[in-house]
């Protein structure tokens, strides 16, 4: 049986919220209303592995200051 899986090819880049949230999106389109590039670019698989390595903690920033007591 022949593997009919194409590889991604594409680039992506790294997004990120005002909740510091991280996402992946396609380089080649417009950023999503809300999402900042965050710097990084490249293969999906890369930008997977960064924002596993940037994005300790995955509570949302408005959670995190609340919790801290530094919520404005």
């Amino acid at each position: 049986m022949q593997d009919t899986a194409q590889e991604d090819t594409a680039v992506y880049r790294v997004v990120v919220n005002e909740e510091e949230q991280y996402s992946v999106w396609p380089a080649d389109r417009e950023d999503p209303p809300g999402w900042r590039r965050e710097g990084f670019t490249g293969p999906r698989g890369a930008c997977l592995d960064h924002i596993g390595t940037v994005w300790t903690d995955m509570r949302p920033a408005s959670l995190r200051r609340a919790m801290d007591g530094t919520d404005a």
